[in-house]
């Protein structure tokens, strides 16, 4: 997201007798893991009065991380903000941590008043059906807990800043094949790139990766190319993982060039 842009689209709809009401920006997108910029989105959202959601599910578990802590610059300036411990902090799915400083706004946009649903300790206990669409709900906290109880927070640190250095490593293996080009920049855990023979090879390429059971890639499209998405985030995952899936990779390619 670009903060010019964003301004400029909120006077057109200004203009245009429209009344903007919620922005949403990204820590880590999911195409790319862009973080977008935070403290001038804020700017933007607090001038014309425009709730602000920073949408961190899969980057904002890096912030953790001392030296990433920059990528939470402003996030403290929005009225929402969730993650998904489920997608980069080592919990099994599903389990998303929403925060927000207004919470009786969500409580009346979203309580039901049902007799049936009231008990004696409504005055007592924060009920989470109240602040979200879901009535019904499991107790996914524990799981989180368990993590955080298992590793404790320098553990969590340490894993993390293994899987932005495995990232950093496939960035630059890629960038010194030839065969190769990286698609986007790497800020955090995801590694975007493809083939130099085109949109329909790297298809190819990407069905070839799967056939061979060994390892798993998803894809995007970013500026109309078709371009193979490597996402590293599972706590096993080390670097003679990385190196082999790599050279999977260049030989799959290999194949595909007879």
């Amino acid at each position: 997201m670009r903060a010019d842009l964003l301004e400029q689209a909120i006077q057109n709809d200004i203009a245009a007798g429209k009344r903007p009401c919620c922005i949403v920006a990204s820590v880590g997108s999911t195409s790319t893991s862009a973080v977008e910029p935070i403290p001038q989105i804020a700017d933007i959202a607090e001038r014309y009065h425009v709730w602000l959601h920073v949408d961190a599910a899969y980057g904002g578990s890096a912030a953790v991380v001392p030296e990433m802590s920059h990528i939470f610059e402003g996030v403290g300036r929005a009225h929402s903000v969730i993650l998904n411990p489920h997608k980069w902090l080592y919990v099994s799915i599903d389990c998303s941590v929403l925060y927000t400083r207004y919470p009786e706004i969500f409580r009346r946009a979203s309580a039901l008043g049902a007799e049936v649903l009231r008990t004696t300790e409504d005055d007592r206990v924060v009920n989470y059906m109240d602040y979200g669409v879901q009535l019904g709900r499991r107790f996914r906290a524990l799981k989180l807990w368990y993590v955080f109880r298992y590793y404790g927070r320098e553990g969590i640190v340490a894993l993390l800043r293994e899987a932005l250095r495995l990232a950093q490593l496939l960035e630059t293996l890629v960038a010194s094949d030839p065969d190769f080009e990286l698609a986007a920049p790497v800020p955090l855990s995801l590694v975007c790139f493809r083939h130099r023979a085109g949109d329909d090879f790297n298809q190819r390429l990407l069905a070839e990766i799967y056939s061979s059971g060994r390892a798993f890639l998803s894809h995007t499209v970013l500026n109309g190319k078709f371009v193979l998405r490597f996402a590293i985030g599972n706590f096993q995952t080390n670097e003679t993982d990385i190196r082999e899936t790599w050279d999977l990779i260049r030989a799959a390619a290999r194949k595909l060039n007879g």
